[in-house]
């Protein structure tokens, strides 16, 4: 019997956290949606002409959550890419093109990072700026026709949808954008709520990010 919850019937998932992607079916794609702010973060870093990322002890100091994510995708032998708003139409195109590179169908996980809440438990807070990441890109690939979402998906890019208008007042009024805000980081969250603003997707390879 399919599980009821891995989402396995529908083209486009959407899950929380390392635990999520692990509950959902095996996808040939998994977008790690961390905002705020790795995926984030290393989007600009390509952006402005690093060569590579690498996911390594660092990345995890940066983020508990959305590095963690990203190592335990690698294991799932996906394509994986980093989304957030910032490069949503980006990643529903890199979707695209691997789906005429395999020549068939393909689906996608998009798992939204959250934050763990300490570097000792899986406990995870929902965080809401990777719900309206993750449906940014659900939105922009059913924008492409790549629509067939799963309830979970559908609701993502509904909020998305619905808020898009006052993301950048969101972003900065939630918990995790107040945080960065009190460490000085308010331009690095502003940033983070710009749509569409880049064209870099990264995309893990060999232990690094490189643009897709």
């Amino acid at each position: 019997m399919p599980d009821p919850f891995d989402q396995s019937t529908y083209q486009v998932r959407v899950e929380w956290g390392a635990a999520g992607l692990a509950r959902l079916a095996p996808a040939d794609v998994v977008v790690v949606v961390d905002v705020l702010r790795f995926s984030s973060r290393v989007t600009a870093e390509l952006e402005e002409g690093a060569d590579r990322v690498l996911l390594d002890a660092a990345a995890h100091d940066v983020s508990l959550n959305g590095a963690a994510v990203a190592a335990a995708a690698r294991q799932s032998g996906a394509v994986v890419l980093l989304g957030c708003l910032r490069n949503a139409s980006a990643v529903a195109d890199a979707v695209l093109a691997e789906q005429h590179r395999r020549g068939a169908r393909t689906s996608v996980a998009i798992i939204a990072a959250g934050e763990r809440l300490g570097r000792d438990t899986e406990e995870l807070r929902v965080a809401v700026e990777d719900q309206f990441g993750a449906g940014a890109i659900v939105d922009a690939l059913g924008a492409r026709g790549v629509d067939h979402t799963s309830p979970e998906a559908a609701a993502a890019g509904e909020a998305f949808r619905a808020l898009r208008g006052a993301l950048r007042h969101l972003l900065t009024a939630s918990g995790s954008g107040r945080e960065l805000i009190d460490r000085g980081l308010r331009d690095d969250v502003l940033a983070a709520a710009a749509v569409d603003a880049a064209s870099v997707v990264p995309v893990l390879r060999d232990g690094a990010f490189t643009a897709y």
